[in-house]
């Protein structure tokens, strides 16, 4: 038997987690001088913080440190329990890299421990959906080498796009420029945005209103579960469950059976994103480039 453990990057609901049996490892984020413990909304709650972000407070996120994962991984590998860590994309994180770390300290006096990390290169529920997919092979019995090798091969299948309705967010996150937020809140200019290949976040496309976006994410989910529409998707929001609902509306009309839920952007993703987010995850038969 082995743990399987994430991080809140994940956006999983805290129940979902802890009826699997799956811990986690929590982000830090800072909301006007406060320190919050991002633990998927079981005492930090996410509508509080939609509430500050909503009045103008543009909250700052610390990844995972090193002695954090130290402390996480260390019960479980003195219990002698095999661990199978899948983490927050390392393209978007310094978080896998402080794991990595920990992995080395840890192995300096418990050599004969197993701990395998994964690097999902996804964010939010795009590394949700690849825990909940490593759940469904747990049960079934395949082995922590199994569903971590599974994962390595396939996590490039794994497609994530979004959009969001506040520029400045991503300009104060760094992922866009001054003049790029400026014009594209003057010209209702909405980015549809994914994940390359290395795990770092993209403007693919660029649509002249907000409809146009979020048919631009159902489009592209469409397009990605044709091969198979039986998989989930899910779709998380930052506060802005109707633009979730055409999103899965549109999906639905093509694909009526698909199993579709509706989720949350978490507190570290939510604050570099602002409200009024969408993201929608699914599974493609082949990898994206």
């Amino acid at each position: 038997m082995f743990q399987l453990l994430t991080d809140s990057a994940c956006d999983l609901p805290y129940q979902t987690l802890q009826t699997a049996g799956v811990d986690f490892v929590s982000m830090h984020v800072d909301v006007d001088g406060v320190d919050h413990i991002d633990d998927l909304g079981e005492t930090f709650k996410l509508d509080q913080l939609y509430a500050q972000i909503g009045q103008g407070v543009m909250p700052t996120t610390a990844q995972v440190n090193v002695g954090q994962f130290v402390d996480f991984f260390t019960p479980y590998v003195e219990a002698n329990t095999p661990i199978l860590y899948l983490g927050f994309s390392s393209g978007l994180s310094g978080t896998f890299s402080s794991a990595e770390q920990a992995k080395q300290i840890i192995l300096e006096d418990h050599p004969d421990a197993t701990i395998r990390l994964v690097d999902s290169l996804a964010a939010a529920n795009g590394e949700g959906l690849m825990v909940l997919d490593a759940i469904d092979q747990q049960q079934a019995g395949r082995s922590l080498d199994e569903i971590a090798d599974w994962l390595e091969a396939n996590r490039l299948r794994y497609r994530q796009w979004f959009t969001v309705d506040d520029l400045n967010y991503l300009y104060h996150g760094g992922r866009v420029s001054r003049t790029s937020a400026t014009l594209g809140t003057l010209l209702n200019i909405k980015p549809v945005m994914d994940v390359d290949t290395e795990g770092h976040l993209r403007v693919v496309k660029k649509a002249r209103s907000r409809q146009r976006s979020l048919h631009a994410l159902a489009d592209e989910t469409i397009a990605a579960i044709a091969h198979d529409p039986s998989h989930r998707v899910l779709i998380a929001t930052a506060d802005a469950p109707d633009a979730a609902a055409v999103v899965q509306d549109r999906i639905h009309a093509q694909f009526p059976d698909t199993p579709i839920t509706i989720g949350h952007i978490g507190a570290a993703i939510a604050s570099h994103t602002g409200l009024g987010c969408v993201a929608v995850f699914s599974l493609d038969e082949k990898a994206r480039d």
